[in-house]
């Protein structure tokens, strides 16, 4: 049993703060998303939750690779995301406010691999092709990131 397992055995359905972190993988333009298996059928940016002791930079990596099977690198914080906008209640009735890291990258290395614990397929895309059904907050995330790429050029 992991550390919110544990914790939700404590407090029940009180509101938590979960800290996590996303990683946008940038290949050519094109970023990597993940079909998940929770919320069932919605695309999202490879991350999760940070474990005790550990740093946002150490979840982004562990998370990216547990869920992918790719080693990213250099990652480039883009935002901290918090606040009453990032208040969900879980599939399981769980209410929480989350604080995202979000990172970018274009270094990475690796075979990509399906964790099917945690997502059903691994796809590239476009700016302009991106999935209907996505996770909101990560939609954001991306509308950030491709803003500050088109403010770079």
């Amino acid at each position: 049993m992991g550390y919110i397992e544990e914790l939700r055995q404590k407090v029940g359905k009180m509101p938590l703060i979960l800290v996590g972190a996303v990683v946008i993988i940038d290949d050519n333009n094109k970023v990597l998303l993940q079909e998940r298996t929770h919320p069932h059928k919605v695309w999202g940016l490879p991350g999760g939750l940070m474990e005790l002791a550990e740093s946002t930079l150490e979840t982004a990596k562990r998370e990216v690779f547990e869920e992918t099977g790719l080693s990213v690198e250099e990652l480039k914080l883009l935002n901290i995301y918090s606040g009453q906008e990032f208040y969900t209640v879980a599939a399981n009735g769980d209410p929480f406010y989350s604080v995202t890291a979000a990172y970018y990258t274009k270094h990475y290395s690796g075979q990509i691999e399906v964790n099917k614990d945690e997502g059903f397929t691994l796809a590239f895309f476009s700016k302009d092709n991106l999935p209907e059904k996505m996770v909101g907050s990560h939609r954001k995330f991306l509308q950030d990131y491709f803003a500050l790429c088109e403010n770079k050029t």
